[in-house]
């Protein structure tokens, strides 16, 4: 299976290389008819019932444009991308594609997608999104992207399980200290059974928003680091000191629960990741997910722009789409309209566009999410850069260095030298 990853990787690589070879289109055309017959293509990944989502989604857009047939496929998500891979060195993408951010910047950059910004207003409305959320699909100033849904980094906290151990709440938003005081007074309070949650310098994403809280990000818009070792070594050290506290869950029970996490599986009261993990974790408690709770994560610095907002899926139009204005057309419907809303629900995340959610009829976890995200509005900053090429590999490094750091087979220093030489290897590819 590694050595499969491998070559399509390299076969991806050759495709997209090949791929921006191509010319970029004029821009919308003054004779475009959205009465003339005209046919797209239409893919996207899941399953069953998202594609049945998607066939009423269409049926109700051809109420409005009866002349526009689309034809829609859909694959799971690896077979996706590794036919969009093949697609793109022929220049034969699909006409409107949903879209995932990791692949965001590979594909722009190698101009496969539409610059959607001649469209936007005129064919695909605006209205309804912030302008911060507009920005999430930009790159190198070019828009190639909506986004569908949005999701932000989070705590979830078992209040139930809180509860049953004795300890107080957690009030949210406190410094990292104050958290990591809360995290051992739920193992004192649990008599050593429950743990207050897990070291949080385990994931990238924490390291990110106190770069943010610096006025960073982990990468500039060219893809250089903005981050040096010794910021790292840091963050690395202050999770060696809350480790040492007994607070957080040890590393090595973690991977005697996994696949589930140690909040999934009922050991830890919090954990801190992105806000639509919460139907993952209900399906993992079953009946002890009724205390699940939302709240923000621990500030670095009071009064910080160090959350934003991610999107959970996008649309693009492909730059070698014959029919750009009809596929716009397409795009907002399934973005903005209330009618799209009632019949994909959250489905596809929590609505980017408000129009859009207007529409949608949430389930209780779904309201949590939409609370959640509207009570740190005072800490929502600009989307950072789209995601580098690579930035999976260089999160997974840093996930299995903080592993390794829990499990004391690695120094700090190792840690750190071991990361950057690995995300020197990766940018350079």
């Amino acid at each position: 299976m590694k050595r499969f990853k491998i070559t399509m990787a390299a076969v991806a690589s050759a495709a997209l290389l090949l791929a921006g070879c191509g010319g970029e289109p004029a821009g919308p055309s003054a004779d475009f008819d959205p009465n003339a017959p005209v046919t797209l293509d239409l893919a996207f990944w899941g399953n069953d019932t998202r594609a049945g989502f998607y066939q009423d989604a269409i049926a109700k857009f051809n109420e409005k444009y009866p002349k526009i047939t689309v034809n829609s496929t859909f694959l799971p998500f690896p077979e996706f991308w590794e036919k969009r891979q093949i697609e793109a060195a022929g220049h034969d993408l699909p006409d409107v594609m949903q879209f995932d951010y990791a692949y965001l910047r590979q594909y722009s950059q190698n101009r496969l997608l539409l610059d959607l910004k001649p469209y936007l207003g005129k064919y695909i409305k605006t209205d309804g999104f912030a302008e911060s959320t507009l920005g999430i699909g930009v790159v190198n100033g070019v828009t190639t992207a909506l986004p569908i849904g949005t999701n932000a980094w989070a705590m979830f906290t078992n209040t139930a399980l809180v509860t049953k151990t004795g300890a107080g709440a957690y009030a949210g938003g406190t410094s990292w200290d104050e958290y990591a005081t809360w995290m051992g007074s739920v193992v004192k309070a649990g008599g050593g059974s429950v743990w207050g949650g897990t070291d949080p310098t385990g994931r990238i994403q924490n390291f990110e928003i106190s770069l943010r809280a610096n006025g960073k990000n982990l990468f500039d818009d060219a893809g250089a680091p903005q981050f040096t070792k010794a910021e790292l070594a840091e963050f690395w050290g202050r999770g060696a000191q809350v480790r040492g506290t007994g607070a957080t869950i040890p590393t090595k029970r973690l991977l005697e629960v996994a696949p589930k996490s140690g909040f999934g599986a009922g050991l830890t009261t919090s954990e801190l990741t992105w806000d639509n993990f919460g139907a993952g974790y209900a399906g993992d408690l079953g009946a002890d997910a009724s205390g699940l709770a939302l709240t923000a994560p621990p500030v670095t610095k009071a009064g910080a722009k160090d959350l934003y907002l991610k999107p959970s899926m996008l649309h693009a139009i492909a730059a070698n789409s014959a029919h750009p204005e009809a596929s716009a057309l397409l795009v907002d419907f399934l973005l903005n309209s209330q009618e799209a809303g009632a019949v994909f629900g959250t489905n596809r995340g929590l609505p980017a566009s408000s129009t859009h959610l207007a529409g949608v009829k949430l389930d209780p976890l779904s309201q949590k999410i939409l609370d959640y995200e509207t009570s740190i509005k005072d800490r929502l900053g600009a989307a950072p850069p789209v995601p580098v090429v690579g930035y999976g590999s260089i999160e997974e490094k840093f996930r299995q260095l903080g592993e390794e750091l829990g499990l004391g087979t690695v120094t700090v220093e190792q840690a750190v030298d071991q990361f950057f030489s690995e995300m020197d290897t990766i940018l350079k590819k």
